[in-house]
C-alpha cells in the first residue's frame, strides 16, 4: 500500500511539473540549475521517472540516504540493497587514481566498464573532466550520532550537479579549486579514509562524485558488510604483505573497512576475496609492511590516464 501511495504522489508531481513545463511557467518557480538538470536528462528519462528520481536524490540526498540506510535496508535487506547497487554504485580508488580524476581536463567515454563496475548501466557511463568542484556535507556522516570529522568531504564534480547543489544547499556546500580538492584528498588519505568514485543511472548516466569514506559512517560500506550488497567494486589492486616487516601490531585490522586483514600468530594475513585495494593499510601500518599490487582478477583500475584516447 505504501508503494502505491508513493507512486501516486510522484505521478501527481510529474503531471504538474510537465504541465507547467509545457506552459512555459517553469521559469517562474524552478531554479535555473533544476531546469538545466531536466534539460540534460531528456524527455524519455523525465517521463519514465529516472530524472525525477535523480532530482529527489540530488535535492534531498541526506534524507534519501538516511531513509534507505535506517529504514528501507533493514526492512527489505538484501533485495533492496542489491536493487540500489544496480543504480548507485562506487569504485574504490587508490590515492593516486583519485588525484588523477581531480586533475582531469577532458571528457572521456569510459570503455568496457563491465570489467570495472559490474552493473547493467556501466556501458553508458561517461566521466566528465571539469574545473567545477564542489565540497558538500557527507550525507552518510550527517545522520550519525558521532560522525567522523570533518563532515564536508564529498566532492561533487561537473555540471549540472555542481550548480544544482550550490543553489539548493548553499549553507552546506562550497566551490573549491583543484588545489583545495587535492589537499582534502591528501588529508583524508592520511586519516585512513577510502577514496571512491560514485555513479548513478539517474544522474545522467555518468560519474557524479568522489567520496572519502570511513568504515563507521559510509552507507556503501555498511551495505556491503551488513547485507552483502555489491555496492562497491575493487580498485583493481590488492594489498600485499611483506612478512619480514610485519610486527603483528593489529593496527591494520582496525584500519581495514572491509574486514580483509586478520592476525594469525605473529603476522598479519590478507584475505584476497575481501580486499578491495583501497590502500588504507599501506598508510596506517607503522612498519610499512603493506603495498598495493595490480591484480587483473580484481578488474581494471579506473585510471583516466589509461582511458584517454590521447
Amino acid at each position: 500500500m505504501l508503494w502505491y501511495i508513493v507512486g501516486g504522489l510522484l505521478g501527481v508531481i510529474l503531471v504538474v511539473i510537465t504541465v507547467l513545463w509545457l506552459s512555459g511557467e517553469r521559469w517562474k518557480f524552478i531554479r535555473h540549475s533544476t531546469t538545466q538538470f531536466f534539460k540534460e536528462s531528456g524527455w524519455i528519462r523525465f517521463l519514465n521517472f529516472k530524472s525525477m528520481h535523480g532530482y529527489i536524490y540530488l535535492r534531498w540526498t541526506d534524507h534519501y540516504i538516511h531513509l534507505c540506510t535506517n529504514f528501507i535496508a533493514p526492512l527489505f535487506k538484501t533485495r533492496v540493497v542489491n536493487w540500489l547497487a544496480d543504480r548507485y554504485h562506487g569504485k574504490v580508488l587508490t590515492h593516486e587514481l583519485a588525484r588523477a580524476i581531480i586533475t582531469l581536463n577532458e571528457e572521456i567515454p569510459l570503455k568496457d566498464l563491465e570489467q570495472i563496475i559490474p552493473y547493467p548501466t556501466a556501458r553508458q557511463l561517461v566521466l566528465h573532466g571539469s574545473s567545477d568542484i564542489l565540497l558538500s556535507e557527507c550525507p552518510c556522516r550527517s545522520f550519525r550520532e558521532d560522525p567522523c570529522q570533518p563532515t564536508q568531504v564529498c566532492m561533487i564534480i561537473g555540471q549540472p550537479f555542481v550548480n544544482f547543489k550550490l543553489e539548493h544547499s548553499p549553507h552546506t556546500s562550497r566551490l573549491v579549486s583543484k588545489e583545495e580538492a587535492l589537499k582534502l584528498l591528501e588529508e583524508e588519505h592520511e586519516r585512513g579514509h577510502i577514496h571512491s568514485a560514485w555513479f548513478r543511472d539517474v544522474a545522467l548516466d555518468r560519474f557524479i562524485a568522489i567520496c572519502n569514506c570511513c568504515k563507521c559512517c559510509c552507507a556503501g560500506v555498511e551495505g556491503m558488510m551488513k547485507y552483502g550488497s555489491p555496492t562497491m567494486a575493487s580498485s583493481g589492486y590488492v594489498s600485499e604483505l611483506n612478512e619480514g616487516l610485519c610486527t603483528a601490531c593489529g593496527l591494520c585490522v582496525e584500519a581495514c573497512a572491509f574486514g580483509a586483514i586478520s592476525i594469525n600468530g605473529d603476522k598479519a594475513e590478507v584475505n584476497w576475496e575481501k580486499c578491495l585495494g583501497c590502500g588504507v593499510c599501506t598508510t596506517q601500518c607503522p612498519d610499512g609492511a603493506f603495498s598495493l599490487i595490480l591484480d587483473e582478477r580484481k578488474g581494471i583500475p579506473m585510471d583516466v590516464r589509461m582511458l584517454s584516447d590521447n
